[in-house]
């Protein structure tokens, strides 16, 4: 019987996949994306890190403060500091100009941003995801992660038809891999709290993950016109800004649970490729 590693407290695990473990996240990523060019999507590819004025854009130093992580270069005008316990002094590091982001999806509205679409429109984009967690655990949850996401742009309709075509998706792809999942809404606290987008984010829920055990390892995600607004994006001949959302894909999740159903990174690749060419 497989049992799931005991937390690391405080220290980010390290996660340097084997050969077999490789493949099977690959082809884990080649499914969400097939799913995303079968339903339109174009991939842009955006890059790791961001201007903190940018992610200032979307509130995220505000709401999500616990899990922000930070990059800066070295101070070196006293020369070449040295790290001591396996971390550098405040005093060793410069200026903070540079977040890293905690979700892909940023970059899709910053790749928009002060732009007019001529139609609804679909991406999907793969980023490393950074957190600062109350702790950590191999595979289930890291430092620094790979997030695969849809995500659509335009009509407030384009964006539930798309949230619950993906839903159908992965419900028929976990039971397929006999995965138990559960949907459960969720919070996700974009919205600031006495705003009118938070109470309707109390009277409808705006976020459903997908939990296997007590793991969320997918989810679907309605902002609203929320980082329209914030990038000022706009569709061609409908007043105000677009509304978004989002459908994301935890790759080392998906794939910590899947070793342990099947036993192994290989048996659980065998049982991805048959339940992906049973969906297909």
């Amino acid at each position: 019987m497989t049992t799931n590693p005991a937390p690391v407290t405080r220290i980010p695990a390290p996660a340097v996949l084997d050969p077999d473990q490789t493949d099977l996240l690959r082809a884990l990523d080649g499914v969400f994306t097939g799913w995303g060019r079968a339903a339109g999507a174009r991939e842009i590819l955006p890059p790791p890190l961001y201007p903190v004025s940018d992610l200032e854009k979307f509130d995220v130093y505000r709401n999500f403060p616990h899990l922000a992580l930070v990059a800066a270069p070295l101070e070196l005008a006293g020369g070449a500091p040295a790290p001591a316990d396996g971390r550098f002094a405040p005093c060793d590091v410069g200026e903070v100009r540079l977040g890293l982001p905690h979700a892909t999806c940023f970059g899709a509205y910053l790749y928009y941003e002060d732009t007019e679409l001529p139609e609804d429109t679909l991406v999907t984009l793969v980023n490393r995801c950074f957190r600062n967690e109350d702790h950590y655990e191999p595979l289930r949850r890291l430092a620094a992660f790979q997030m695969r996401e849809v995500v659509a742009l335009g009509s407030y309709e384009h964006t539930q038809r798309t949230l619950a075509d993906f839903t159908e998706r992965i419900t028929a792809f976990g039971a397929a891999l006999g995965l138990d999942l559960e949907r459960v809404a969720a919070s996700d606290p974009f919205f600031e709290s006495g705003g009118a987008r938070a109470m309707m984010s109390r009277l409808s829920p705006v976020k459903y993950e997908f939990q296997a055990g007590d793991l969320a390892i997918a989810s679907v995600n309605t902002h609203r016109n929320f980082f329209g607004e914030r990038c000022r994006i706009r569709l061609a001949g409908e007043p105000g800004h677009v509304f978004t959302g989002c459908v994301a894909f935890g790759l080392e999740r998906w794939l910590a649970v899947l070793t342990e159903r099947f036993g192994g990174a290989a048996p659980a690749l065998e049982a991805v490729s048959d339940a992906a060419a049973g969906a297909a």
